[in-house]
C-alpha cells in the first residue's frame, strides 16, 4: 500500500507540500489542476509543474483527483465527443509526467453533498456531517448552504461557473435516469480505455457520496450491483474503482469488506480512499476521527480485508476534523489527516506482520 495525501497546489492549499513530507510514510501526494474548465485539455506544461514542485520536497505525483467530466458526457449531450477527445488528450499528457491512476466520479449535477461543514463534537473538533433531513427541500437551497459555508476555499466539485446554471442542469439530467446515466457512463468508458491501456493510466471511478439518489437525479455508483454493471462495460483493470469506505459506508446496506475483497481480489482497486464514519441515525453520520472506536465502521476488518485481498494500489485518509485550532478546507486539514495516516499504517503494519502473504 503506497500511502499519499490530497493537496490543492501552491495557490490554493495552506498547507505547504514541506509539511506532508514530514508525516512518516507519505510517499506522494493526490494532486490535480483546478483552474482549467471542467472539458478542457489540461496543458502538459501545467501539469509538468506540478509534478515538479511535488518532486522537489521528495514526493511523487502518479494519482491525479480528479479529472472531472463534462456535463455533456453525463447527459450524452452535444459537445459529448468534443469533450471525451480533451479527455483523451488529457489522459496522454499525464501519462507523460508519470500518473499511473486517474480519480474521477460519474455523479450528476453535485459531487458530495454535506449540510454541515462544521459540525462540532464534545471535544470541540470540527467534522463534515450529513442530516438527511436537511436535503428534502430545493438542490438551490442545499448549494448555497455548501457555498456558504466553504470558508472561502473552492469545494472539489463545485464549480461555480457550472453550478451558475443549476436550473438548466437539472432540467438536463432529468429525464435520464439510472439507465440513462449508464449508458452514458459506458459510452465514455469505451471510448477512453483503450488509451487507458496504451498508455498505462488506471480510470478509478468514486462512489457516490452519499450512495442514494437526491433532488430526483439518478446516481449509478451506489452499491455492489451498481460496481458489477460499471465493471462489465469493459473487463480491465484500467476500468476501476475508488474505494472510498465513507462513502460506501454511508449505506448501512452495504456490506463494505465483502466490496473490497470482492473487487480488490479482481485487481480492479488502483486507488482507496479510507475514512471512519460515526452514524447518528439509520441514514444521518458525520466524518468522525479514524480509529475504530470513534465511527461505526471496524477498520481493524476494512485494513484487513484490503491486506487479504491483495491490494497493493494507492491509498489516503480521506475526510479528517479540524483539531488543535486548525482551520482549513473543510474536511483537510493537516494534523487529523496525518494520524488517520499513522492509524492506518499501524493496522497495515500488524495485520501484515501477523499475516504474512
Amino acid at each position: 500500500m503506497k500511502m499519499g495525501m490530497r493537496w490543492f497546489g501552491q495557490a490554493d492549499d495552506t498547507i505547504p507540500l514541506e509539511y506532508i513530507r514530514q508525516v512518516p510514510g507519505v510517499t506522494h501526494v493526490v494532486g490535480a489542476l483546478f483552474d482549467v474548465p471542467v472539458g478542457e485539455e489540461w496543458p502538459l506544461e501545467a501539469i509538468t509543474e506540478l509534478r515538479d514542485q511535488i518532486n522537489a520536497v521528495g514526493l511523487n505525483l502518479e494519482v491525479i483527483e480528479s479529472v472531472n467530466i463534462h456535463d455533456d458526457i453525463k447527459i450524452g449531450g452535444p459537445r459529448r465527443d468534443w469533450a471525451i477527445e480533451n479527455y483523451i488528450a488529457t489522459i496522454k499528457n499525464l501519462a507523460q509526467v508519470g500518473v499511473k491512476v486517474i480519480c474521477y466520479n460519474f455523479m450528476p449535477v453535485f459531487d458530495w453533498i454535506r449540510t454541515d461543514l462544521h459540525h462540532e463534537l464534545e471535544d470541540g473538533s470540527f467534522v463534515m456531517a450529513y442530516t438527511d433531513a436537511e436535503v428534502q427541500g430545493t438542490a438551490q437551497e442545499t448549494m448555497e448552504r455548501m457555498q456558504a459555508a466553504s470558508g472561502g476555499y473552492r469545494l472539489p466539485g463545485w464549480e461555480l461557473e457550472r453550478l451558475a446554471f443549476l436550473s438548466e442542469l437539472l432540467e438536463a439530467y432529468a429525464p435520464l435516469g439510472e439507465d440513462g446515466l449508464a449508458e452514458n457512463f459506458k459510452y465514455f468508458i469505451q471510448a477512453i480505455m483503450p488509451t487507458c491501456e496504451q498508455y498505462d493510466v488506471k480510470m478509478a471511478v468514486h462512489p457516490d457520496d452519499p450512495p442514494k439518489s437526491l433532488f430526483g437525479l439518478p446516481r449509478i455508483v451506489k452499491n455492489v450491483e451498481d460496481m458489477r454493471r460499471i465493471e462489465s462495460f469493459h473487463d480491465s483493470p484500467y476500468n476501476g474503482f475508488t474505494l472510498c469506505t465513507g462513502s460506501l459506508g454511508e449505506n448501512r446496506q452495504n456490506d463494505l469488506t465483502a466490496i473490497i475483497r470482492e473487487f480488490v481480489g479482481r485487481d480492479k482497486v488502483p486507488f482507496a480512499q479510507i475514512r471512519n464514519i460515526k452514524f447518528t441515525s439509520e441514514v444521518d453520520f458525520y466524518e468522525s476521527a479514524h480509529p475504530s472506536g470513534y465511527g461505526s465502521l471496524d477498520m481493524y476488518e476494512v485494513v484487513r480485508a484490503f491486506y487479504e485481498a491483495g491490494f497493493d494500489g494507492y491509498a489516503r485518509p480521506d475526510h479528517g476534523r479540524d483539531i488543535w485550532g486548525e482551520r482549513r478546507r473543510p474536511g483537510y486539514g493537516l494534523h487529523d489527516r496525518a494520524l488517520g495516516i499513522a492509524y492506518l499504517l499501524g493496522l497495515w503494519e500488524a495485520i501484515s506482520k501477523a499475516n504474512p502473504r
